[in-house]
């Protein structure tokens, strides 16, 4: 499902889908509440949202739609200058970025990764959510974070994009074991959700991209 306010580019953007097998758009929306109207009757598996839109920002419109689907996959379309929100949209529990300005192989990377339940984001944009967290944040200090060997080669993986299945296969470990330590990290760095977990380690340098 596509939820954009501007229809040359969610007409852009169906162009593109229709190049990539194993998708098909089930529907689309010009703003958060056309969305909301739009998911009662029809359930997708993913959803590209803009952030900045009339009616209802894909803030609120992301909010709402997980509390009554916990399990719909989110991917945030983003803007220049949307840096501001990239925050409360991975406190809200979107799985991913995609700048607007993604050619088809990003875009069916990205689309792909999330569809089969991991996290994706731009480097690029990772850093400028970085950059635009207040120094007010009273988040835990760098010294207060402290890691184990295995954790830090597990974040190291993390912040990589892979599945637990493939830090599993690479560490030569268990994805029990991973899992294990992929809540531990999230523990210690008092994050919410993977994307919020690879911000921190960004912001606090326990891992550098």
């Amino acid at each position: 499902m596509l939820v954009d306010d501007h229809c040359l580019f969610r007409d852009g953007l169906k162009f593109i889908l229709s190049q990539i097998s194993g998708y098909t758009i089930i529907g689309e929306a010009s703003n958060g509440k056309e969305f909301l109207e739009l998911l009662r009757a029809t359930l997708p598996d993913l959803v590209l949202m803009d952030i900045a839109m009339p009616e209802m920002d894909g803030i609120m419109a992301t909010k709402r739609a997980l509390n009554l689907y916990p399990d719909l996959k989110i991917v945030a379309l983003s803007s220049y200058g949307d840096e501001i929100y990239y925050r409360r949209m991975i406190e809200e529990g979107v799985l991913g970025f995609l700048t607007k300005s993604s050619n088809k192989e990003e875009l069916e990377f990205a689309i792909n990764t999330v569809a089969n339940g991991n996290n994706y984001f731009s480097q690029d944009l990772l850093k400028k959510v970085v950059i635009n967290i207040s120094k007010k944040d009273k988040q835990k200090t760098d010294e207060e974070i402290k890691l184990t060997q295995r954790e830090k080669e597990i974040l190291k993986c993390i912040c990589q994009g892979l599945s637990n299945k493939e830090i599993a296969e690479k560490l030569f470990i268990s994805p029990k074991t991973v899992d294990n330590h992929r809540t531990s990290l999230l523990s210690k760095t008092s994050s919410k959700n993977t994307a919020s977990l690879v911000m921190c380690a960004i912001k606090k340098n326990l891992i550098y991209i």
